[in-house]
Protein backbone atom coordinates (compact mmCIF):
# COMPACT_ATOMS: atom_id res chain seq x y z
CA UNK A 1 0.00 0.00 0.00
CA UNK A 2 1.54 3.34 -0.93
CA UNK A 3 0.39 6.89 0.37
CA UNK A 4 -0.73 9.96 -1.34
CA UNK A 5 2.85 11.22 -0.94
CA UNK A 6 4.67 7.98 -1.70
CA UNK A 7 2.87 8.07 -4.82
CA UNK A 8 3.46 11.82 -5.97
CA UNK A 9 7.60 11.39 -5.26
CA UNK A 10 7.78 8.22 -7.50
CA UNK A 11 5.83 9.78 -10.17
CA UNK A 12 6.60 13.57 -9.59
CA UNK A 13 3.32 14.98 -9.69
CA UNK A 14 1.87 16.66 -6.92
CA UNK A 15 -0.62 15.39 -4.45
CA UNK A 16 -3.54 17.80 -5.61
CA UNK A 17 -3.54 16.35 -9.11
CA UNK A 18 -3.67 12.98 -7.75
CA UNK A 19 -6.72 14.00 -5.79
CA UNK A 20 -8.14 15.61 -8.96
CA UNK A 21 -7.41 12.13 -11.11
CA UNK A 22 -9.39 10.78 -8.14
CA UNK A 23 -12.03 12.83 -8.53
CA UNK A 24 -12.31 12.12 -12.16
CA UNK A 25 -12.56 9.00 -11.41
CA UNK A 26 -9.03 7.33 -12.43
CA UNK A 27 -8.21 6.58 -9.00
CA UNK A 28 -9.60 4.97 -6.22
CA UNK A 29 -7.86 4.98 -2.71
CA UNK A 30 -9.04 2.96 0.02
CA UNK A 31 -9.29 4.65 2.99
CA UNK A 32 -7.56 3.84 6.48
CA UNK A 33 -10.42 4.21 9.31
CA UNK A 34 -8.47 7.81 10.40
CA UNK A 35 -9.63 8.48 6.77
CA UNK A 36 -6.26 8.43 5.12
CA UNK A 37 -6.28 7.68 1.42
CA UNK A 38 -4.21 4.21 0.82
CA UNK A 39 -3.17 3.17 -2.67
CA UNK A 40 -2.72 -0.47 -4.43
CA UNK A 41 -0.44 -1.49 -6.64
CA UNK A 42 -3.22 -1.45 -9.21
CA UNK A 43 -3.52 2.35 -8.27
CA UNK A 44 -0.02 2.56 -9.00
CA UNK A 45 -0.64 1.07 -12.55
CA UNK A 46 -3.20 2.97 -13.33
CA UNK A 47 -1.05 6.39 -12.46
CA UNK A 48 1.40 5.09 -14.32
CA UNK A 49 -1.11 4.72 -17.84
CA UNK A 50 -2.84 7.94 -16.91
CA UNK A 51 0.63 9.62 -16.91
CA UNK A 52 1.44 8.13 -20.42
CA UNK A 53 -1.48 8.85 -21.57
CA UNK A 54 -0.84 12.44 -20.87
CA UNK A 55 2.77 12.15 -22.22
CA UNK A 56 1.01 10.85 -25.59
CA UNK A 57 -1.19 13.94 -25.48
CA UNK A 58 -4.35 11.51 -24.56
CA UNK A 59 -7.39 13.96 -23.23
CA UNK A 60 -7.95 12.90 -19.45
CA UNK A 61 -11.52 11.86 -21.29
CA UNK A 62 -9.55 9.39 -23.64
CA UNK A 63 -7.27 8.23 -20.70
CA UNK A 64 -10.43 7.28 -18.18
CA UNK A 65 -12.56 5.40 -21.38
CA UNK A 66 -8.99 3.19 -21.71
CA UNK A 67 -8.27 2.87 -18.50
CA UNK A 68 -11.46 1.56 -17.35
CA UNK A 69 -12.84 -0.52 -20.08
CA UNK A 70 -10.30 -3.41 -18.27
CA UNK A 71 -12.57 -3.28 -15.59
CA UNK A 72 -15.62 -4.11 -17.89
CA UNK A 73 -13.93 -6.56 -20.01
CA UNK A 74 -10.87 -8.16 -17.56
CA UNK A 75 -9.21 -10.06 -20.92
CA UNK A 76 -8.22 -6.74 -21.57
CA UNK A 77 -9.51 -6.98 -25.18
CA UNK A 78 -12.08 -4.05 -25.76
CA UNK A 79 -9.35 -1.82 -24.02
CA UNK A 80 -6.29 -2.72 -26.46
CA UNK A 81 -9.18 -2.26 -29.18
CA UNK A 82 -9.91 0.93 -28.17
CA UNK A 83 -6.40 1.84 -26.91
CA UNK A 84 -5.14 0.93 -31.12
CA UNK A 85 -7.93 3.27 -32.17
CA UNK A 86 -6.97 6.31 -30.10
CA UNK A 87 -3.52 5.79 -30.76
CA UNK A 88 -3.81 5.39 -34.58
CA UNK A 89 -5.72 9.00 -34.41
CA UNK A 90 -2.78 10.26 -32.32
CA UNK A 91 -0.39 8.99 -34.40
CA UNK A 92 -1.89 10.75 -37.23
CA UNK A 93 -2.11 13.93 -35.44
CA UNK A 94 2.08 13.31 -34.40
CA UNK A 95 2.20 12.81 -38.36
CA UNK A 96 0.34 16.06 -39.55
CA UNK A 97 2.21 18.13 -36.96
CA UNK A 98 5.42 16.38 -37.94
CA UNK A 99 4.49 17.49 -41.78
CA UNK A 100 3.80 20.81 -40.42
CA UNK A 101 7.25 21.84 -38.14
CA UNK A 102 8.83 20.52 -41.33
CA UNK A 103 7.53 23.00 -43.77
CA UNK A 104 8.07 25.76 -40.72
CA UNK A 105 11.40 24.94 -41.01
CA UNK A 106 11.81 24.88 -44.52
CA UNK A 107 11.02 28.36 -44.44
CA UNK A 108 13.15 29.76 -41.78
CA UNK A 109 15.73 27.86 -43.07
CA UNK A 110 14.71 29.63 -46.83
CA UNK A 111 14.22 33.29 -45.07
CA UNK A 112 17.96 33.07 -43.10
CA UNK A 113 19.68 32.48 -46.35
CA UNK A 114 17.69 35.21 -47.97
CA UNK A 115 18.74 37.27 -44.87
CA UNK A 116 21.92 36.96 -44.60
CA UNK A 117 22.30 37.33 -48.37
CA UNK A 118 20.92 40.72 -48.04
CA UNK A 119 23.12 41.54 -44.80
CA UNK A 120 26.26 40.34 -47.10
CA UNK A 121 25.09 42.63 -50.24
Amino acid sequence: MYSISDLAEEFGVTTRTIRYYEELGLLEPSRTEGGRRTYSGSDLARLKLVLRGKRFGFSLEEIKEMVLLFDEDRTGEKQLKRTIEYGEEKLAEVNDRICELVEIKEEIERLMTEFKGRLNQ
